[in-house]
């Protein structure tokens, strides 16, 4: 009993309280018609002896355990009661023991991982609790289980020996442990891909595009949606009155049920009603469907809205699919902070600890089109849902399911759940006027740039193949994008990113926020950094980059510099040993703060102070930044025009304009010319 008093459901959901009837098991195993799951209007969802437990009121989502001693499924192998019991016993011991799961999430990952090992008992005819007489069968367990869940499947296993004493047996004991874990392979982890700057570049274009369009048109689309709305009502209401066939208005009437004798309104073609309210174009534009546009269409719109704000977010944040998906109306705040002026910020639920429910992520400006467009589409769906309890306008998710009269029955879904999330991809398939695939075919430059940024990237991704657009993508090459590193080399992507780039960086690289930023997404922000340092510190050894001083200056510089190991660049840059600052004329190396610039004035890099001064001892010019130095010289040029005669400025300027000398003077030089 004293064991008893340290249970308690660890899962995060408001209704996995202390008091709840399924709070703390009386006994330990619990009875069969003990209460697992229950949901919001105290109903029993789950019993502890079902052979399904449902967990869709802590998912929100259809969610389910099979314990495999019930109806057989395609979709789950068969297990015994005996062995099924165990499972559950393990099970509950992740519900309510002290190493409990607090997502639902984590514990369907353990659940799903523990599950094969059952049936793998199962297949040899042996109890679970008897696995570690057998070796030959515990030598078959990395046979179904990916290397790379290798560490955490050892550790729920080694928590569970730890832990036999409560729980009640043993699976694997230190011995089976040992021999599993050398079984293994070597697990080589695979960055997630960066999207390469031009193709980035395009898709947040076109989805900027499309949330404009809609905003644009938004008050003619929320009348032409009222108006549809009112005639579906009207003509089912009608039907209920003159116990008639309910039949949709926007057809026309038959022989059998005439408007006139029936009462039922009947107004033509969608496209007639899409024209009266000006939204045709729109819709046909982002829809296609010409000549044949139906009332679908307008669902279809809508959602095609909302995936675009869904996926303009993600690319302005770092936000994890599943955390943008569960915005609510109202996400946007923005704090006004005395060293970065205003700084916009998504207020919403991480998907991982309990501390981050409220959790903060750095965003851009821009995204407020996203959020807005949004808001209105779930502010005016939501007035219309059947469901009164759904009505929850001021908490009101911006992703919602289809609420409209005209969606067939058997498509509706369970209001009290929330929907799945498509993939990133399902948006070229299911609307094909979004992108343009050609525009996402990958070319010998976006290859280039990608593999720089992610080493690994698969051998799927080819130049002339379409690049498959997903959405953990958007977070990496987020995180990358705010480094400005020199993979972001798109002029078109720079201007895109300038006005977010330094404030996002500066405010996640300093923690200076007086609010809490979302751990994982800082902790992915940081490991970034020292990545993209990494890679920039493998290129200094190049014969891109050149000192001012010689061959022999650069030597000294790079000296602690292996092009070939990223892991030791990554090392070296998090100890501070190395540095490497991009300039407008390529590189400082330097370990301290620069007193004259070097970002935005490179009159000392360059030597430029006066006409025998040297350039910076630290600089390494870099032979790509040609077309750079190119720009920078003729905004010298058109700023000395009107500059003062003797003015500071007009020194400044001519100091800078000997630094690009010196510059053009060394890259000719090392290039023959």
């Amino acid at each position: 009993m004293n064991m008893l008093t340290t249970f308690g459901l660890s899962i995060e959901s408001p209704l996995a309280v202390p008091g709840a009837p399924n709070y703390r098991p009386e006994s330990w195993p619990p009875p069969p018609d003990w209460p697992v799951v229950i949901d919001a209007q105290g109903k029993v969802i789950s019993r502890w002896g079902d052979p399904v437990w449902r967990l869709d009121p802590w998912a929100k989502r259809a969610l389910t355990l099979n314990f495999g001693d019930g109806p057989a499924t395609k979709v789950a192998a068969p297990i015994s009661s005996a062995n099924a019991n165990l499972l559950r016993i393990i099970t509950g011991w992740w519900l309510y023991g002290p190493y409990g799961a607090r997502g639902y999430r984590s514990l369907k990952t353990r659940f799903d991982q523990v599950r094969r090992l059952f049936v793998l008992c199962e297949e040899v005819g042996i109890l679970a609790s008897e696995l570690s007489h057998f070796p030959r069968v515990c030598e078959r367990i990395p046979d179904f289980l990916h290397s790379s869940r290798k560490t955490e499947f050892l550790s729920l296993m080694h928590e569970l020996y730890a832990s036999r004493g409560a729980v009640g047996f043993t699976l694997l004991d230190s011995g089976s442990l040992t021999r599993v874990a050398a079984l293994f392979p070597t697990h080589h982890t695979a960055q997630t891909p960066y999207i390469p700057p031009r193709i980035w570049h395009y898709q947040v274009t076109r989805l900027r595009e499309c949330l404009n369009d809609f905003l644009s048109h938004r008050e003619q689309v929320e009348a032409c949606y009222r108006f549809c709305v009112a005639a579906y009502e009207y003509n089912h209401r009608v039907s209920e009155r003159a116990a008639c066939v309910n039949a949709p208005p926007f057809c026309g009437p038959n022989k059998h049920l005439s408007g006139a004798t029936t009462g039922l309104r009947f107004l033509g073609a969608f496209a007639d009603t899409a024209k009266r309210f000006g939204i045709f174009e729109l819709l046909e534009r982002w829809m296609g469907r010409s000549g044949n546009l139906q009332l679908g269409a307008l669902t279809s719109y809508l959602k095609l809205v909302n995936s675009a704000g869904l996926a303009y977010i993600l690319n302005f944040s770092l936000m994890r699919v599943e955390e943008a998906w569960n915005l609510r109306a109202g996400c946007l705040d923005v704090e006004h902070d005395k060293s970065f002026g205003d700084i916009f910020l998504l207020r919403g639920q991480t998907t991982k600890t309990l501390s981050d429910s409220n959790a903060l992520w750095v965003t851009s400006p821009s995204v407020d089109v996203a959020v807005q467009a949004m808001e209105v589409i779930s502010l005016f769906r939501l007035l219309h849902a059947p469901h009164v309890e759904a009505r929850d306008l001021a908490g009101r998710y911006l992703n919602n399911f289809s609420y409209e009269p005209w969606i067939p029955s058997h498509k509706k879904n369970d209001h009290s759940l929330r929907p799945s999330i498509p993939p990133y991809a399902e948006l070229l398939r299911q609307y094909d006027k979004l992108f343009d695939l050609e525009r996402l075919r990958i070319t010998t430059e976006d290859l280039k740039l990608a593999r720089l940024a992610t080493p690994t990237l698969p051998e799927e991704y080819q130049v002339g193949a379409v690049w498959p657009l997903a959405w953990h993508q958007l977070r990496r090459t987020g995180a990358v994008n705010m480094q400005a590193s020199g993979l972001v080399s798109d002029a078109s992507l720079q201007y895109q990113l300038k006005h977010i780039t330094r404030a996002m960086s500066l405010y996640y690289g300093q923690n200076h926020s007086r609010v809490r930023l979302e751990e994982k997404a800082h902790t992915l922000y940081v490991r970034t950094m020292y990545e993209t340092l990494g890679r920039e510190l493998q290129q200094l050894t190049s014969e891109r980059f050149v000192s001012p001083h010689g061959d022999k200056r650069k030597a000294e510089i790079v000296r602690l510099i292996s092009p070939e190991d990223a892991k030791k660049m990554i090392d070296l840059a998090k100890k501070g040993v190395v540095a490497c600052r991009q300039i407008l004329l390529g590189v400082c190396s330097s370990r301290e703060p620069c007193p004259y610039g070097g970002i935005d004035n490179i009159a000392h890099c360059g030597g430029g102070d006066s006409e025998d001064a040297k350039p910076c001892p630290d600089v390494l010019y870099d032979s790509e930044r040609l077309d750079a130095v190119d720009d920078l010289e003729h905004i010298l040029k058109e700023r000395l025009a009107t500059a003062q005669d003797g003015s500071p400025l007009m020194e400044s300027l001519m100091a800078q304009q000997r630094s690009v000398k010196s510059f053009r003077r060394v890259i000719g030089d090392a290039n023959g010319r």
